[in-house]
């Protein structure tokens, strides 16, 4: 049994891969790129780049976060969720006044909450991008009606769709397209273990084929305690435990327990040693939870070059959008806590002189319906997502404004938004910024080559 040969290695890779295939909705993309799931090339860079994604979990409500604001739309949007809905006066200091107009004199502003966001927008190093979510192919209302079209599985369901964001794949899915980013990029890293890096705990978007995630905590790496500090209050008893969890095996289980350990404390002694002698950040970060994650991406941004980091992938995230209930008395606290935390960790990256290098987007599991249940909004699909760095083409809108109805030409009813631009078109743009070819990104996005070459990227990158 511990003897793995050749022909057993890569019959695993095969069941593996093909255990991927077998999934309902999302089988034909995979089934197209099954040729070249192995020939994506490393790719190099000489400069620094990172991404951060900032997933919000339990899918936040759009239509309160990006606003109706002109006359007309804001009247459908006040009578879709009477009890819901900001009032229009309320909206008047977060409206937004975009470099490019919108069609039919449409205007949104945001949630009022959102304000420290907007001298960014007006800057021009924040976009909005409108109507984005998961999607197989391009759809339109008459193909889902019909159900002539692949749809992604489990729709409106949290851990499904959450794992279709950041995976292409349902629950179950054993890697994303964040580490599949870092896939390309860890060769060309001094150290790959610092390629891609969760600060929130675990997700399927930062696991690559070969990318393993880095979990830090707020405070930095997570040591061994008996190893970084005296066992029993004795260095050789630490030392003992080292060798012990850390020494050659046979047995393949063990072998790989010991690899997984020694790459933990040799990354926990090179972090710790970088992140002592990184600058001091002197930007002033909001007290909370995301806060506190995007300080410590700031960090260790601050010592990538001392880490031998030339290409990044980063996750962050915040709970409680599955406003059901006491949606006008929960969301705005949301965020508040969202837009501070990234305005604060933006002002950082200028204080770090790495604005131009860093690009922070949002994501979450689905919209939410725009008509109200009276106190709450339920599961819905498309929804409106930010993008924020030097890079980006700020202070415009991307994509296409979904009509404000229950049921109108551009939702499934009751205010769901029918995506019109796809996360994959999302993702794609993004990585086409870190420097992946668009060969590469096909094998990335497995839907991606569903869509017109001329519509992979959406054009907010500089």
């Amino acid at each position: 049994m511990n003897n793995i040969g050749p022909m057993n290695a890569s019959r695993r890779a095969f069941l593996k891969r093909a255990s991927s295939l077998s999934i309902a909705g999302a089988a034909a993309p995979w089934a197209l790129n099954l040729a070249t799931l192995a020939e994506a090339s490393a790719a190099t860079a000489t400069d620094y780049k990172a991404l951060v994604c900032v997933f919000l979990y339990g899918g936040n409500d759009y239509a309160n976060t990006l606003v109706p604001y002109d006359s007309t739309n804001y009247t459908l949007y006040q009578a879709q969720r009477p009890t819901l809905a900001y009032a229009r006066d309320a909206l008047t200091a977060t409206a937004l006044a975009p470099s490019v107009a919108l069609p039919d004199s449409r205007q949104y502003a945001f949630a009022p909450e959102l304000s420290p966001l907007l001298p960014l927008f007006n800057a021009g190093h924040l976009g909005v991008l409108l109507n984005v979510g998961t999607l197989i192919q391009p759809t339109t209302k008459a193909q889902y009606t019909a159900k002539s079209v692949p749809l992604p599985p489990k729709l409106f369901s949290h851990n499904d769709q959450q794992s279709v964001w950041q995976s292409s794949s349902p629950e179950g899915a054993t890697s994303g397209w964040g580490g599949r980013m870092g896939d390309l990029f860890e060769s060309g890293n001094g150290n790959a273990t610092f390629t891609c890096v969760n600060v929130s705990g675990n997700a399927v978007f930062m696991s690559g084929k070969t990318a393993v995630q880095y979990q830090v905590s707020t405070n930095g790496s997570v040591a061994v305690n008996g190893i970084a500090k005296p066992l029993f209050g004795s260095t050789a008893c630490s030392n003992a435990l080292r060798t012990i969890v850390t020494q050659s095996r046979t047995d393949m289980f063990e072998s790989e327990y010991s690899r997984v350990m020694n790459r933990s404390i040799v990354a926990d002694g090179a972090l710790s040693t970088a992140l002592s002698g990184a600058p001091a950040i002197t930007t002033a970060f909001p007290t909370g939870s995301l806060a506190d994650q995007l300080k410590m991406v700031a960090r260790m941004i601050s010592c990538a070059s001392a880490l031998g980091a030339k290409r990044q992938v980063f996750f962050v995230s915040m709970g409680g959008f599955d406003t059901h209930d006491g949606l006008v008395s929960t969301h705005p606290g949301l965020l508040s806590a969202v837009s501070g935390a990234m305005a604060a960790f933006y002002n950082a990256t200028v204080e770090l002189g790495v604005a131009d290098k860093v690009t922070t987007f949002t994501a979450s599991d689905f919209g939410r319906t725009l008509a109200g249940n009276n106190d709450g909004s339920d599961h819905g699909w498309g929804s409106m997502h930010m993008m924020m760095g030097g890079a980006v083409k700020g202070q415009r809108f991307y994509g296409t404004p979904p009509a404000v109805a229950n049921n109108g030409p551009d939702d499934v009813g009751q205010g769901r938004l029918l995506p019109s631009t796809s996360v994959d078109q999302y993702a794609a743009t993004l990585g086409g910024w870190l420097g992946i070819s668009s060969t590469d990104l096909l094998t990335v996005l497995p839907n991606l080559a569903n869509y017109d070459a001329s519509t992979r990227d959406l054009g907010f990158m500089g």
